[in-house]
């Protein structure tokens, strides 16, 4: 119950609100002596940190992780591995004027529904700080990913409008948005600039590239790879929307167009995106998610107080123009989470999987 908790054998569980003390994660079930610092863990947390653009929440937050278990001598020991970070610029009073207000496009009708009782203080559990927990959950799924060569890569693909028209690998770390495309990226950012001129807000499209993922992972019926990689991600409070290869552009596909052939040399091309039946093939693993606008705006909005009497709200406080780029970190650590716990649960199923740390250490120490 409760709804905090993702995965099977490798589990990661958040806690935490955007205005209380801290925020943390406990993740279950990481494989034991695998190498892990702090550092492996705050380079990844720099990715999704607040204020790092012009158009971003003006929020301080250091973010500055604290392991406080599962780790001896840089190693992880097989036992639960619990993270902390301290909450350090935190300001609740713009909320305390709208306790009994329901922002549009939040949680707060929700939540009060739900539970009959909501922490007012920057939306609370349904913050999008929660995801300070994943990332870091994120980070240690990475490192038994790295045992793997697995590796893994979200990168703006359409911002406000504005679509890529070509992908530069290498162009991704170079601009605060993360974009492949240069000129796109130079265009992304003016539109940050007006539309924060404007008190509004922008959602775009990311995409997340799997490089070196081995076929066999995945769990049919209702396991499938592609169901637990889009519960993943749509469990993000800002995705609206998962596509997987080609996506929604099967439906204008005849079958001759959207079957991957598959010769000596492997697949001939993706629109499966690396998964068939549920279960990888071996090939790249392509996946979109639909990014909506951060909801508080500072433009008049139409909404009900506590007691539904109409109200004309315009909202206050630190907020991003968009939640990308800062979401791109958590788009990779979710599907991190999920390719970690396949690849446990592969070797649940077969021990002598080459899916397995173990035996590759055998190998290398030959």
């Amino acid at each position: 119950m409760g709804g905090n908790s993702f995965g099977t054998l490798f589990l990661v569980t958040t806690w935490g609100e955007s205005h209380g003390k801290a925020l943390g994660v406990v993740i279950d079930g990481c494989p034991p002596q695998l190498d892990l610092s702090e550092e492996d863990i705050q380079k990844e947390m720099e990715k999704r940190r607040p204020g790092q653009y012009a158009g971003a929440s003006s929020r301080k937050e250091r973010d500055r992780i604290e392991i406080l278990s599962g780790i001896f001598e840089g190693k992880t020991t097989g036992t639960p591995i619990s993270i902390i970070v301290w909450n350090e610029d935190v300001d609740s009073t713009p909320y305390d004027e709208i306790r009994d207000i329901f922002r549009p496009g939040q949680a707060d009708f929700t939540y009060q529904a739900k539970y009959g009782i909501r922490d007012h203080r920057g939306g609370g559990r349904a913050s999008a700080r929660e995801t300070v927990g994943r990332v870091a959950g994120g980070a240690v799924a990475k490192k038994v990913l790295e045992k793997e060569k697995i590796k893994i890569m979200a990168y703006t693909v359409e911002f406000g409008g504005i679509r890529i028209e070509k992908i530069d690998y290498e162009e991704i770390e170079r601009n605060v948005l993360r974009c492949p495309d240069r000129k796109a990226a130079m265009a992304m950012e003016r539109k940050i600039e007006e539309t924060k001129e404007r008190g509004d807000t922008l959602g775009g499209i990311v995409e997340i590239l799997v490089r070196g993922c081995p076929p066999g992972l995945g769990d049919p019926i209702f396991d499938k790879l592609e169901a637990d990689l889009a519960k993943a991600l749509m469990s993000i409070g800002a995705v609206r929307g998962v596509e997987i290869g080609a996506g929604f552009g099967v439906a204008g596909m005849f079958g001759s167009q959207s079957n991957d052939p598959l010769g000596p040399e492997g697949f001939e091309k993706n629109d499966a995106g690396g998964i068939l039946g549920g279960i990888s093939n071996g090939d790249d693993l392509l996946i979109r998610v639909a990014v909506k606008p951060v909801p508080s705006i500072h433009l008049e909005q139409k909404t009900v107080d506590s007691s539904m009497r109409p109200i004309a709200l315009k909202i206050k406080g630190r907020h991003d123009v968009s939640p990308i780029p800062r979401i791109n970190s958590v788009c990779e650590a979710m599907v991190a989470i999920v390719l970690a716990d396949h690849l446990l649960r592969q070797k649940a199923l077969d021990p002598s999987s080459r899916h397995w740390w173990s035996h590759q250490d055998r190998k290398d120490k030959k």
